[in-house]
């Protein structure tokens, strides 16, 4: 049987959000990105002849000592040779259903062996030497015109044709 009710049920992150930055004395509405020329293309070859990344928002380690606010402060864009992943990756200040699952298994959120599998069985032509991370950040514009065109570069750099974002 449907129960209905006059009210959502469920978490509402704009209302949220909005609420947020009116009581941190912004006095614009916080405006949610809405592109309307979706900045993905085709990929014009075969996925098996394409070299494909993955791209993260975990970090490779939290220095000792580094606050939480130290971190967000100096988020970073970064490269790391995919032969050299760490064990774990950092993913404590990173929010996610942490009932319904962990970051104990990095293949479950940064596929590189799998990724690495598919090189080798032929599925993509080969997989980037090199995987990116990209610390979150909620500011549309540090993203659009500080982490997107540096992880570009990077992928420019790797000659990549593609890149995977797995979902944290």
């Amino acid at each position: 049987m449907i129960k209905r009710r006059p009210y959502r049920s469920f978490l509402s992150y704009i209302d949220l959000s909005r609420e947020y930055y009116a009581a941190h004395g912004y006095s614009k509405t916080y405006e949610w990105i809405s592109n309307q020329n979706v900045p993905f293309t085709k990929l014009e070859m075969p996925l098996s002849e394409c070299r494909v990344a993955l791209l993260t928002t975990a970090d490779l380690e939290k220095l000792p000592g580094e606050s939480k606010q130290e971190r967000h402060l100096f988020r970073k864009v970064y490269a790391h040779p995919a032969d050299e992943a760490p064990e774990h990756f950092y993913t404590r200040d990173l929010q996610w259903d942490e009932e319904s699952t962990h970051t104990d298994d990095n293949d479950s959120f940064m596929p590189l062996n799998r990724l690495a599998e598919c090189a080798e069985n032929g599925r993509i032509g080969s997989a980037s030497p090199r995987f990116y991370g990209v610390m979150t950040d909620y500011s549309q514009g540090k993203t659009s015109k500080k982490s997107a065109p540096q992880v570009l570069e990077f992928c420019k750099e790797d000659d990549v044709d593609a890149v995977i974002l797995p979902a944290l």
